[in-house]
């Protein structure tokens, strides 16, 4: 896969190889101390059985491609993703990725940030 890095600055978020069966690459697009916006490629990519993210930042995500199906800790039935979708997950906020879309993938654009909260 393509390793981690920084695109030039008029690179297409779209475009790029695809990462490997059931894998993610992530590129940092931006960054400062307070916040960190990256561009995740997903292929088929799932959570392993029994792992929850379990983060320190909130975390906003916008679908650019595909799809993706989320588990979120205490609610009744997956959160279904598709193409413009974007969702917040606050911090501490317990979510597995379920699925995310073959070839040609899943693109996500993340937002990351701590402290303050969202309103």
């Amino acid at each position: 896969g393509e390793a981690e890095g920084t695109p030039p600055a008029a690179a297409n978020l779209l475009a790029g190889t695809l990462p490997p069966v059931g894998q993610e690459t992530t590129t940092v697009l931006l960054q400062t101390p307070q916040w960190r916006l990256e561009r995740i490629h997903s292929n088929q990519a799932s959570s392993p059985d029994g792992f929850w993210y379990d983060q320190a930042e909130h975390e906003w995500v916008l679908l650019l491609q595909g799809s993706a199906l989320l588990e979120l800790e205490g609610e009744p039935r997956p959160t279904a993703l598709s193409r413009g979708d974007q969702l917040l997950i606050p911090a501490h906020r317990r979510h597995r990725l379920l699925a995310t879309d073959p070839d040609p993938g899943t693109v996500w654009l993340a937002l990351f940030w701590r402290g303050m909260e969202p309103d």
